[in-house]
């Protein structure tokens, strides 16, 4: 199997996107492409879960090849839900580790503010059961609802410590240009005003306004290759890792309901397959579309003990400057989570991290990153362990 690093990287500003679709993946396909200086690639993958249905637009692969004038390159769409960017990756690490193609680019975008906020929880709430979960108006928010208060009850989680993550990742995307959120909210306009329930209402209770990530559109590429083709404009990042796992399709199903087993086992998966554990990690990007996911699956990949990631905030460990560094970039709590970019944009974090980039985000010396990309409610989850190779 061949070494497989990533050489180029382009995001654009998550939030609101004037232009189509297509328009804003190639933007940062080209700014990939010029960050790895090359002008052609073997294939295209591309990771979107709503296009057809939010868009009205199919054939998102190949037309993303023919406005780039990339042909006759390969194209292929990878859909996977909100893991779509993700997936996206290790499909194209697969196609250039096997020997199938020598340089690919992986493009993830999504643009989610076409339509109103109630379509676009349907839209994602069709990622449930059909006959189990979906026809009972189960939507993800309110699976991470009942999934919070289960959380808070075994293991002593309050509404504080989730109000900590929501200002530790707005204070790291202050950093980041391409957040969509740049604000620094504080714990009494969260929690203690008399108008908190007014700027910080519930939404799925015990969730409330800041527990959750905006709706954005957004879009984020890769260009990945063989150590083996050499002559790019930047050092490589390899790809040590890649877990893939899943779950129930229904969280009722499991015998814990709040036991994230696949992203568990996808972070064995790649810790294995990288020789390294949890302890090498020195900057990650957690899932976090609500703030309960960034505490629960720091302690399913390992870095803290079950039940005890919310202590792990309370010392300052996963802010900057502690001793594991979680979401610099923001997160999706502030970031953004245009579905099928996020993936991609937490690789794009990680190697910029890597490489010394990251500007006032940097994680001092960051040699490894992890990465869990999250897709449905925790059954269908993939993790990625990058490295800097001096």
């Amino acid at each position: 199997m061949r070494k497989v690093a990533v050489y180029g990287c382009g995001m654009n500003q998550f939030g609101m996107y004037e232009g189509g679709l297509v328009q804003m993946m190639a933007e940062v396909s080209l700014a990939a492409m010029d960050d790895a200086g090359v002008d052609k690639v073997d294939a295209v993958f591309v990771g979107n879960m709503g296009g057809g249905i939010l868009n009205h637009q199919t054939g998102i692969a190949s037309a993303l090849v023919d406005c780039l004038s990339l042909y006759p390159a390969a194209a292929m769409l990878i859909e996977n839900g909100p893991a779509s960017g993700g997936a996206a990756v290790s499909a194209a690490f697969m196609a250039v580790a096997s020997g199938l193609y020598d340089t690919v680019l992986v493009t993830g975008g999504e643009k989610m503010r076409t339509v109103s906020p109630w379509e676009v929880t349907d839209f994602v709430a069709t990622l449930t059961h059909p006959e189990a979960e979906y026809i009972y108006g189960i939507t993800l928010p309110a699976l991470a609802g009942m999934f919070t208060r289960l959380y808070m009850e075994k293991y002593g989680v309050t509404a504080e410590h989730l109000a900590k993550v929501a200002i530790k990742n707005h204070l790291h995307a202050l950093h980041n240009p391409y957040a969509h959120v740049q604000l620094a909210p504080v714990m009494e306009a969260i929690l203690g005003s008399e108008d908190a329930l007014v700027v910080n209402p519930y939404v799925a209770d015990p969730l409330r306004f800041y527990d959750l990530c905006p709706v954005s559109d957004g879009a984020a590429a890769l260009i990945l290759s063989s150590s083996e083709v050499g002559n790019f404009k930047k050092p490589p990042v390899f790809i040590k890792g890649i877990g893939h796992a899943t779950d129930t399709h229904t969280v009722h199903e499991r015998k814990d309901p709040t036991d994230l087993a696949a992203v568990r086992l996808a972070a064995e998966k790649a810790y294995k397959m990288a020789g390294l554990g949890p302890k090498d990690v020195m900057v990650a990007e957690l899932h976090d579309p609500f703030t309960i996911l960034e505490i629960a699956e720091s302690e399913e990949v390992g870095f803290f003990p079950k039940g005890e990631g919310h202590l792990a905030l309370e010392r300052g460990d996963t802010s900057l400057g502690g001793s594991t560094p979680i979401n610099p970039s923001g997160g999706l709590k502030a970031k953004g989570h245009p579905v099928g970019a996020t993936g991609v944009a937490q690789i794009c974090e990680l190697v910029w991290q890597l490489r010394g980039e990251a500007g006032k985000r940097q994680v001092k010396d960051a040699k490894v990153g992890l990465a869990v990309n999250l897709g449905g409610f925790g059954n269908n989850v993939v993790v990625t362990i990058l490295a800097r190779e001096e």
